[in-house]
């Protein structure tokens, strides 16, 4: 054997070792390119399932959030309505000029001598003049605030019944706070 043939003999060896090992590293090589991906699938789905549900219970926070922001815009526009109602009922109440004002002095005045005589009337100023005219015996006090009406109040002081508008707007206002709602909204 010549050394010419003894250089080829281990080139043809080394060679075909190299391509042995070339190929063994494109197999290890697709065998990790086809692991990778199959991670990369496995994270990319879990990943849209996360997401998915995520984006899901945002919806759902962010629609309660409308809805709990709606909720409250509309108890402030009944809260409104409902206070617009009352000063415009207190604006009402405080004109002179009121239908019914007699009729409501005159009853009331009913109902204070259902209590008795020996009681002063203080009345609200605008109503000095018609009260005047129905106390009959009864003393008149010093002017009190208010809408309209009068306190009755005895003699000695001790005991006084507060007979002004405003006073009855607001028990009347509290008392049928639920009819006049059910009555504007629905």
């Amino acid at each position: 054997m010549t050394l010419e043939t003894l250089a080829k003999d281990i080139s043809k060896s080394a060679k075909a070792e190299a391509e042995a090992m070339i190929a063994e590293a494109k197999k290890e090589a697709d065998a990790i390119v086809e692991e990778a991906t199959e991670k990369a699938t496995t994270i990319r789905e879990e990943a849209a399932t996360r997401t998915e549900r995520e984006a899901t219970q945002i919806a759902r926070e962010v629609v309660a959030s409308a809805r709990q922001a709606n909720q409250k815009e509309i108890l402030v526009a009944r809260r409104k309505v409902l206070d617009e109602t009352l000063a415009a009922t207190r604006a009402e109440l405080s004109s002179p000029k009121m239908k019914g004002r007699a009729s409501l002095l005159k009853s009331l005045m009913a109902k204070a001598d259902k209590i008795g005589k020996d009681f002063n009337v203080r009345p609200v100023e605008m109503d000095r003049k018609a009260l005047t005219e129905l106390a009959g015996k009864r003393g008149m006090g010093d002017a009190v605030d208010g809408l309209g009406g009068f306190v009755l109040e005895a003699t000695d002081g001790s005991v006084s019944y507060d007979m002004r508008f405003d006073t009855l707007l607001e028990s009347s206002w509290k008392d049928q706070l639920s009819a006049t709602t059910n009555i504007l909204f629905e």
